[in-house]
């Protein structure tokens, strides 16, 4: 009222100034709200993930015949990889190349041993920083990690229990090798020393019940990774009470190449007493259906797990891994028992998953390997796969053509670094040194120079593997796995010298290839 007793012009000032206000106001508060229209929507939670890593199972000897629950619940829901390798048949290089996604020669862990940079300061200052926890991690992803991590975790020399490795959350791990009883566990950095009871120690159901637990307690604004390693089906092959009687009458599979000798292969598959002694066959006969008994809890694990994320509605937003490290072998060309060698019982593992996208009940053909595990978690995280520096490929597009587009590839790497003590087993003597994992008989499973690199080429044209020993023979061992599934003929005098030089180079190029060199199919 003030203003309308002054003077006209001021009034009329005022008010053209109040409207030119207002009409400002109006155009802000329109601009405010186009800038809001513009701004993207929040991008949708990306999906939850549980990976299970199992220890030492085989697919080529029947290794998933006692997952039933399994193949159920995760295969008969989504796809089973008939073709699944891990590119180095050995615990802590293959959990390496696990971890990192890249092969040995790229994150450098040769065997079990520190000096091997198993769990090393050398791979802890490295590799170990950008394994895919951490990007998880970084795309807030809830992480939590238990069991058996790598062989030479939890040493004194190298952090001890204290050091927890980058982007876990909740870290429950096994100091050591598997155990399923009387072992430490470094909980969040602390030690946690487990004694010898069922219900409070069997390492298989407290890797379950803690991610049970884990997944009671996450928080629900945020998508969720679990990585479980229990011990099974690993040495000392300690069952549950209630399955210790299973399986009693089952025997190694006697077909195939087992207790073949290993005619025109490596010295080492030469050595083997043959046919095996009946005190050797009666062994691996009960380290065998050991095995199966000790993946009954896994197998129940799997069940358990499955009920869990449905009944917190998870499950149709989880995809779920199933796979090993490596595989076994029990008998095969006379080796009673262990991991290691070039062949397929070794280097084949089991492969199942399910989750969004992934129709059920697929069986693919497409070679997919151990280093495409870590790609194909980011990528289903919404990691930009370019920025990370892996050596392997994402396998979603294969799972899930509709969500992903993509090639598999028709070749790849294996390689393997022999390990050999440096003196002579006081009980062979005659075997010298540079040998080791020998059995009472004299038969070694490892040498130093049991050191290869193979090319393995599944494609429609070939199926083919061909291997180079880095020792004083310069030996050469190549097979026809479509006539040959069992590699019992070393084919290299047979085989055409063109074919020999053009696998010869490709192997040249994997065993140094890095990144996107070890992904070109040319």
């Amino acid at each position: 009222m003030a203003e309308l007793t002054t003077r006209s012009g001021a009034t009329q000032t005022r008010q053209r100034g109040g409207s030119a206000a207002l009409a400002f106001l109006v155009l802000l508060s329109g601009s405010l709200t186009c800038v809001r229209c513009a701004e993207p929507e929040p991008r949708a939670k990306p999906s939850n993930i549980l990976l299970i890593v199992v220890d030492d199972q085989d697919l080529a000897l029947g290794g998933m015949t006692p997952m039933k629950k399994t193949k159920a619940l995760i295969g008969d829901a989504g796809v089973t990889f008939v073709n699944a390798f891990t590119i180095t048949p050995l615990c802590c290089p293959s959990r390496s190349s696990i971890l990192t996604g890249r092969y040995p020669h790229n994150h450098g862990v040769r065997n079990n041993s520190l000096s091997g940079n198993c769990s090393s300061s050398q791979w802890q200052k490295g590799p170990e920083m950008e394994t895919f926890p951490f990007y998880l991690s970084k795309q807030k992803y809830q992480t939590f990690f238990a069991g058996k991590y790598l062989n030479q975790y939890g040493q004194k020399a190298v952090g001890g229990v204290g050091h927890v490795p980058p982007g876990w959350d909740q870290w429950h791990a096994l100091v050591g090798n598997s155990q399923y009883y009387n072992y430490t566990l470094s909980v969040n950095g602390k030690e946690e020393i487990h004694s010898d009871s069922y219900e409070k120690d069997y390492l298989t159901d407290l890797v379950l019940n803690r991610s049970l637990n884990f997944l009671d307690n996450r928080s629900p604004q945020h998508p969720f990774f679990l990585m479980l390693c229990p011990p099974a089906p690993h040495s000392p092959w300690t069952a549950a009470p209630q399955y210790q009687k299973d399986f009693i009458d089952v025997k190694a599979p006697r077909d195939g190449s087992f207790d073949k000798p290993g005619k025109d292969k490596h010295w080492l598959l030469r050595q083997p007493t043959n046919p095996m002694l009946n005190s050797t066959v009666d062994f691996l006969d009960n380290a065998f259906r050991r095995r199966w008994q000790t993946l009954l809890s896994v197998d129940d694990m799997v069940e358990l797990l499955v009920k869990k994320l449905d009944s917190l509605k998870e499950l149709n937003k989880t995809y779920i891994f199933y796979t090993s490290d490596n595989g076994y072998h029990t008998g095969q060309f006379s080796l009673p028992i262990d991991k290691r060698q070039l062949y397929e019982f070794d280097i084949r593992i089991p492969l199942l998953v399910r989750g969004p996208g992934i129709k059920p009940s697929q069986t693919l053909q497409a070679p997919v390997l151990n280093i495409d595990l870590a790609p194909t978690l980011l990528d289903i995280s919404g990691v930009n796969l370019s920025s990370v520096n892996v050596d392997g490929q994402s396998f979603l597009s294969q799972m899930a053509p509709s969500l992903r587009k993509g090639n598999a590839r028709p070749f790849f790497l294996v390689e393997y670094t022999g390990e050999g003590s440096l003196t002579s087993d006081p009980s062979c003597p005659k075997l010298g040194p540079g040998v080791s994992e020998c059995f009472p008989d004299c038969v070694c499973e490892d040498s130093s120079n049991n050191t290869y690199a193979c090319v393995r080429t599944i494609s429609s044209e070939q199926n083919l593997q061909y291997c180079e020993f880095a020792d004083t023979e310069s030996f050469v061992e190549m097979y026809n796995m479509t006539t040959d599934p069992y590699q019992l003929e070393n084919i290299v005098k047979k085989v055409d010298p063109a074919v020999l030089q053009a696998m010869n180079q490709r192997l040249i190029k994997l065993q140094s290839c890095e990144g996107d060199s070890c992904r070109d199919t040319k």
